[in-house]
């Protein structure tokens, strides 16, 4: 079991938390002035219950403060134990493993932590953004098994072709170097300065446009192929369309080399 601490999360938490206490104040500032304005005053204590309950609940802040009500009057204010022991915590996290130390270190511990992060975008392309796994028209579950299994296959290939066309894309070609910046494992992650450029110019290194990789997918399609027939002699041929420097280096990056 590993504990961790993140500098970062520490004070995002800590802004955060500031920020949900005050705007649970400004809910709670009018409920208390009603009980005291002079016309038509907000008595009872159930009904004034109910607004400061809903107030509470609005946030989530309700054990960071103290409140007292009667039928007539209603007090409010912060519980300095229960945000104190709370900041206490701020940025720890814990990583339990059942793989022993000598195979996976702590540093190994972490980063496969975060690499769920991979897994989750992996589950999101495979619904929504780009192989649409969703919906399943399928009855037999033998042939929704086998639905799954291609959509698996397009991903694994799709990683694949990411990895081999990053220096094309915004994605991170040089994550040695963002690595080299981290401050520690549990830091945030950071972007090499060669990804930092790209999304800066919008040009590689060598001139070359930047694209996501569904645009250069696109860009990709408009290499065809197209069977020419001669009106005269009424001779076919087949003719393929001159890729433009970037197609071309793309298809390097893919090993792809254009045929007839």
């Amino acid at each position: 079991m590993l504990v961790c601490r993140n500098g970062a999360l520490a004070e995002e938490r800590t802004r955060k938390r500031e920020a949900l206490l005050q705007a649970t104040e400004r809910e709670l500032e009018p409920i208390c002035q009603a009980t005291q304005r002079a016309k038509r005053r907000l008595t009872g204590q159930a009904k004034i219950a109910l607004r400061v309950g809903k107030a509470l609940n609005r946030f989530k802040m309700g054990k960071h403060f103290r409140c007292d009500i009667t039928d007539t009057a209603f007090h409010y204010a912060r519980n300095p134990h229960s945000s104190t022991a709370e900041a206490a915590l701020d940025g720890l996290y814990i990583v339990r493993t059942s793989v022993p130390r000598d195979l996976l270190s702590t540093a190994d511990t972490v980063r496969a932590y975060k690499s769920l992060a991979t897994v989750e975008r992996a589950f999101r392309s495979l619904k929504t953004v780009d192989l649409h796994v969703r919906p399943i028209g399928h009855r037999l579950a033998e042939r929704v098994r086998a639905h799954v299994f291609l959509c698996m296959l397009a991903y694994y290939v799709e990683w694949h072709m990411r990895q081999a066309l990053a220096p094309l894309l915004f994605d991170d070609d040089d994550k040695a170097a963002g690595e080299a910046q981290r401050a520690s494992v549990v830091a945030p992650a950071q972007r090499s300065p060669r990804a930092q450029r790209k999304a800066q110019t919008k040009r590689t290194d060598d001139g070359k446009p930047v694209h996501s990789f569904q645009t250069l997918l696109d860009d990709l399609a408009t290499v065809t192929k197209n069977r020419v027939r001669f009106v005269q002699s009424n001779a076919e041929t087949t003719l393929l369309t001159t890729p433009t420097p970037l197609q071309q280096r793309a298809l390097d990056l893919l090993q792809v080399p254009l045929r007839l």
